[in-house]
């Protein structure tokens, strides 16, 4: 059995609840990457992503360097252990639509990060099935849901229709 441990990022950036988006974006830009966990201390409380920094927090013209990661972090964030299947993990993933998860020791204190870039990377290349699973987690992560549109600001554009071919004509 494959764990967690053998694929996961160690040494992970984390930020505090109380730092500002600015200093958020910085982190990620500096490291290039998407995602940071939120932590007090050791423990994991958040995670916020640039989508959160861009859609909870530009789109809402909140104060870049003034609102805190708190106001526009995911506060209840799925986790694993060190020790879990990472086949397990892989399917948790899929079904969850998500592509990194953090993992937390059993006091909920942050130990590092799986990503299925980790996994896709470190997996040997004779392993089909693992590749497999790898390529299957992918494909549900980005199945695409249905987009909300029903608050669509008109900065963002006309409404189109849904399957139709309007070749970039509003409808």
């Amino acid at each position: 059995m494959s764990t967690v441990a053998n694929f996961m990022t160690r040494g992970v950036r984390t930020m505090r609840p109380d730092d500002n988006l600015v200093a958020a974006s910085k982190a990620m830009e500096e490291l290039n990457i998407g995602a940071v966990p939120v932590c007090e201390g050791e423990r994991l409380v958040g995670m916020v992503t640039d989508r959160d920094i861009i859609v909870r927090g530009v789109a809402q013209e909140l104060d870049l360097r003034k609102c805190k990661l708190s106001d526009v972090m995911s506060a209840h964030v799925r986790t694993v252990r060190d020790d879990d299947d990472v086949q397990e993990v892989l399917r948790e993933m899929g079904k969850s639509q998500v592509r990194r998860l953090p993992v937390v020791d059993r006091n909920d204190h942050l130990v590092g990060i799986i990503s299925l870039g980790d996994i896709a990377a470190k997996q040997a290349h004779d392993e089909a099935q693992a590749q497999q699973q790898v390529g299957q987690s992918l494909s549900d992560i980005s199945e695409p849901a249905e987009p909300d549109r029903s608050h669509q600001a008109p900065i963002s554009g006309p409404k189109v229709a849904a399957n139709t071919k309007t070749q970039g004509q509003p409808v």
